[in-house]
């Protein structure tokens, strides 16, 4: 049965590394995350995944190859996949937190 309102509030938190979490419902291919990064959150290589996002408290830079860019609240995020759009997030304060669509 395919879900229109996702309750986050009843979802656990999982936690794959140090200083990242997150909640996740997937349907149809595509994934819907609450995620929080907190100042301790280190991407060990590049990242080519896409993300579509919005950012609801906090702020990050994402480097895109040497090209920085400053994230924060209310900022929206459309980072295509791919080698050419490779990037890694540095958290700038006690944590971040954004709702992402993805593919999976």
């Amino acid at each position: 049965m395919k879900q229109y309102r996702i309750d986050f509030e009843s979802m656990a938190w999982k936690a794959p590394a140090a200083g990242v979490r997150f909640k996740a419902y997937e349907q149809d291919g595509r994934k819907l995350r609450l995620a929080e990064f907190a100042k301790e959150f280190i991407e060990p290589d590049w990242c080519l995944k896409g993300h579509i996002g919005y950012v609801l408290e906090g702020r990050m830079e994402i480097n895109f190859d040497g090209n920085i860019v400053t994230f924060g609240p209310g900022d929206g995020i459309f980072i295509p996949a791919g080698e050419k759009h490779k990037h890694m997030a540095e958290i700038l304060t006690g944590s971040v937190k954004v709702i992402l669509v993805e593919d999976i």
